[in-house]
């Protein structure tokens, strides 16, 4: 009877997987993913939009995502000035559009000056703030859309003459060149150490103008350039990268397959890709073991412990032949596909791959001084944050709720991740001082009753945690962090689950007191998770604030020594993880692959996580290498 009942369940799994594809045919390689909020490369943010955005479009570099570092895309080749500060890029003059069109250098120009517009409300504005006139540009836009909307005049006359003083405002201010179709003049503030690996992040990917002016409006009543996001639906979204998007349904998963005009250095491996989103962790699992997916992008279930723990007692016993195929030079993956087969009996499996991410889970307080309903807000105090911070027993939550044991964190940049950098040593696990903290701020139990307050006798409010559903971990967490919070200093927590469309707004609107976060780093310097923390960036959901903390970012940015850069930055971060706390970091992330080797190749395991889903691609059973076979020599 058991057995009948799995057999269902699989069964019942397969059909949902299956009727997520619909009528096609299956895909040559079927992954589930979180669900994609955008394929519009200037909004993006979030890990699973930038995932397929690396297969649709190519910057001008591309990134080795094996060895994370930046080679040609776009532009084959790049010369910069003595001073650093004025890169020159040279285009193929074949790289095309999926629809033919050459793409060129105003395709670039024109991407990134979307990117830099206040309409465009983009979480990552700020990386070509390092250009030179491009935060001013931004300003002037703002003030001048400001004074439109002040203004007694609002008509299509008025909105398009505001659009073309924009047009020559950039033209005038910033310092981004196309003197013809295949080279691109971009002139930077300062020297910027990391500048080519921003030239291969999604969201400076380039865009089909001409096909993003169709789906574009200019509203009278604002004076803001407002694109329709039809223009990113399949049939209609004219891509550069190695795949096309050939089917996206909300909910329902997207397809990918080859684009037959691309000519660049990343050909598709796979004929066809499916994407499909499985909000449910244990569902996700089940379609995997009937063989309706290949892959598990993120492994989420409650179980997912023991199945890693499965794996690495696999690879244990097999060790030693392990040890031979990676000195002989064979990679992870080949070395695990020629390993003896696991025997389940045992307790054994291969396909559970516990992968060090360039990344830190965190959890986001509230720097607001009134919350959305209008209330006072006790996080607005830096010493309430810090109190809360170290009041959590960040090595019980790895070793007792995860067990996954991931690197305890006490600051935002994975420690030990950038070569020069040094990291502050962040806040210990201290109930008293904890206390101490929440006491200084005013909050205390004044009458013996066990219920803190403040001077007025207002007690503490319920905390609001906010979380995006899917997760039984981040749901695991959030409940030992609140029992902690309860017990350390006295607080309640109302915990509230949300899907993650709804979730991600809340977080732009601050209706929250506390809610999960995280960061994977997109280049290799620590302004990618400090500039999370800078006064008005677009991913700042904290509303968080501090002049000093923004002088430090400054000054950084003109430092032309990288020893004394690296400093200022260390010092920014222990302002933050030390003093302010507008963060709170909980441990180093360590992401759950679910995979078999023996089937699925293109996978990468460098931390940076880059995935490059054309690079997929299925193992044929001959071209594995016989088990039985001794080691290569």
């Amino acid at each position: 009877m058991r057995w009948i009942c799995c057999a269902l369940v699989l069964m019942l799994t397969s059909w949902v997987v299956l009727s997520m594809q619909g009528s096609r045919p299956r895909a040559d390689v079927t992954f589930a993913s979180a669900d994609v909020f955008t394929m519009d490369p200037q909004r993006m943010s979030y890990m699973q939009d930038l995932r397929v955005a690396r297969s649709l479009f190519e910057g001008l570099c591309a990134r080795d995502n094996q060895r994370g570092v930046a080679v040609p895309g776009v532009a084959r080749s790049w010369e910069c000035s003595s001073d650093g500060t004025q890169w020159t890029f040279h285009l193929r003059p074949d790289a095309r559009w999926s629809n033919g069109d050459q793409v060129t250098s105003r395709d670039f120009r024109s991407a990134w000056r979307r990117l830099l517009l206040p309409d465009t409300a983009a979480d990552y504005t700020e990386l070509l703030f390092c250009v030179q006139g491009a935060r001013e540009f931004f300003a002037w836009r703002a003030d001048a859309l400001k004074e439109y909307a002040q203004s007694d005049t609002h008509d299509a006359h008025s909105a398009q003459a505001l659009w073309e003083r924009t047009l020559a405002a950039f033209d005038a201010m910033v310092g981004i060149h196309a003197p013809d179709d295949e080279t691109l003049v971009v002139t930077l503030k300062n020297p910027v150490p990391y500048w080519l690996d921003l030239c291969g992040f999604p969201t400076l990917a380039p865009i089909h103008e001409r096909s993003l002016a169709r789906w574009t409006r200019i509203n009278e009543a604002t004076g803001m350039v407002r694109a329709d996001a039809g223009w990113t639906k399949p049939g209609v979204l004219v891509t550069n990268g190695p795949m096309k998007l050939v089917e996206w349904r909300y909910k329902r998963g997207m397809r990918l397959e080859p684009n037959e005009r691309y000519v660049g250095t990343n050909p598709p491996l796979a004929s066809s890709v499916d994407i499909v989103p499985i909000e449910d962790a244990n569902t996700a699992v089940l379609a995997y073991e009937s063989g309706s997916i290949d892959w598990i992008s993120d492994l989420t279930a409650e179980y997912r412990a023991d199945l890693a723990e499965a794996s690495r007692r696999w690879r244990e016993n097999h060790q030693t032949e392990f040890d031979l195929r990676i000195a002989a030079g064979a990679t992870i993956d080949e070395a695990l596909a020629a390993l003896p087969a696991p025997d389940p009996a045992r307790g054994e499996r291969r396909d559970v791959h516990v992968l060090s991410a360039f990344g830190t889970d965190f959890w986001s307080f509230n720097c607001r001084a009134i919350l959305s309903n209008g209330r006072a807000n006790p996080f607005a105090d830096a010493r309430v944050r810090r109190a809360f911070a170290q009041a959590v027993d960040k090595r019980a939550v790895t070793q007792s709720v995860t067990r996954l044991n991931e690197p305890v964190a006490t600051t935002l940049v994975p420690v030990g991740s950038i070569p020069g950098y040094s990291s502050p040593k962040g806040l210990p696990f201290d109930i008293e001082k904890a206390r101490r903290e929440l006491a200084d701020a005013g909050w205390k139990d004044r009458d013996g009753d066990g219920i803190i307050e403040n001077a007025a006798g207002e007690p503490f409010p319920p905390v609001d945690m906010l979380y995006m559903t899917g997760n039984p971990r981040v749901k695991n967490i959030a409940i030992a962090l609140a029992a902690m919070w309860r017990d350390a200093l006295g607080v309640q927590c109302e915990l509230r689950a949300k899907d993650g469309k709804f979730a991600k707004e809340d977080l732009r609107q601050g209706n929250f007191m506390i809610a999960r976060g995280g960061w994977y780093g997109d280049y290799a310097d620590p302004t990618t998770f400090l500039d999370l923390s800078r006064t008005g960036n677009g991913n700042n959901d904290r509303a968080f604030t501090n002049e000093r903390f923004d002088a430090l970012l400054a000054q950084a940015e003109r430092e032309l020594d990288s020893s004394t850069r690296m400093n200022l930055l260390a010092e920014a971060e222990r302002l933050l993880v030390e003093e302010e706390m507008p963060i709170l970091p909980l441990c180093q992330y360590v992401t759950l692959y679910m995979y078999d080797p023996a089937q699925l190749r293109g996978i990468t395991r460098h931390p940076r996580l880059d995935q490059q889903l054309a690079h997929l691609r299925r193992v044929s059973p001959s071209a594995l290498p016989r088990t039985e076979a001794e080691p290569p020599q």
